[in-house]
């Protein structure tokens, strides 16, 4: 891992390998840059680049918030001297690289959203999300036992018998880093809570691949129907008897899939 500082001095962590399209990971809630460790293969095609958000990883623990992630974002592109990039986002990455399209569109190529949703919490006009008492749920379990807590929302990313018992254990060994502060935690769920992206999918003219396990119970299926259906650029790819997770549980077909949309760029 390198590591470079942002514009108010948090120290952030990234990894940067390989050569050619640069495609920029965003991990999810709760996780880190590790949770990629599948997709760092792909480094012998395209340049891999991850990051730890701020408080997340082995990044400097500071204020968590989307606009401060997409100041980072762009510190790191000018970091490393790239005009432009693909993003590759799982669940809140794949919120925040809708940000960052937003507001930065002429530096991104394309996007994989994997497992999004512009919408985390369920609307009246809006039944993709998760009811907002399901979420203060959470929040209550993660101040009673914030560590417990956390493995079982890990365990509830995957379908029942998408994977095995030692499966599981495998990929968490792999992928899961330390967990991020119970303050950090909480206030990017409430990054999650607040955000409502519907009314910026038109305007995405940039290619975007969305991908969802059709099992998914964090993050709907139906989330990423919706998205593919207001991005005017956008094709939708979804996994059978699959949850939150397709590229860690079918890390092969995902980066095949992954490839020929970079490559088609």
């Amino acid at each position: 891992m390198f590591e470079f500082v942002s514009a108010d001095g948090t120290v952030i962590l990234y990894s940067d390998h390989g050569e050619g399209t640069p495609v920029l990971f965003l991990h999810g809630w709760m996780m880190s840059s590790k949770v990629w460790s599948f997709q760092q293969p792909l480094s012998g095609q395209f340049r891999i680049i991850t990051i730890d958000f701020r408080g997340h990883g082995d990044s400097n623990e500071t204020e968590f918030s989307y606009g401060s992630c997409l100041k980072d974002i762009v510190t790191l592109l000018d970091h490393l001297m790239i005009d432009q990039i693909v993003l590759a986002g799982w669940s809140m990455g794949a919120q925040i690289a809708i940000r960052f399209y937003h507001e930065m569109s002429s530096r991104v190529a394309g996007m994989i959203l994997v497992a999004g949703t512009p919408c985390f919490c369920m609307q009246s006009d809006y039944i993709f999300g998760v009811p907002l008492s399901e979420v203060r749920s959470i929040s209550l379990r993660l101040k009673r036992e914030y560590v417990s807590t956390a493995g079982e929302f890990f365990k509830g990313m995957f379908a029942n018998g998408e994977v095995s018992k030692s499966e599981l254990t495998g990929i968490a060994a792999q992928t899961v880093g330390k967990l991020p502060s119970y303050r950090i935690a909480v206030s990017a769920l409430q990054e999650l809570i607040d955000t409502d992206l519907r009314g910026i999918l038109p305007e995405i003219s940039a290619p975007v691949l969305l991908v969802h396990g059709l099992d998914d119970k964090i993050c709907l299926p139906g989330a990423s129907e919706f998205m593919s259906s207001k991005i005017p650029d956008a094709d939708l790819e979804l996994f059978e008897n699959t949850g939150h997770a397709p590229f860690l549980s079918q890390p092969e077909k995902f980066n095949t899939l992954m490839t020929g949309f970079v490559e088609s760029l």
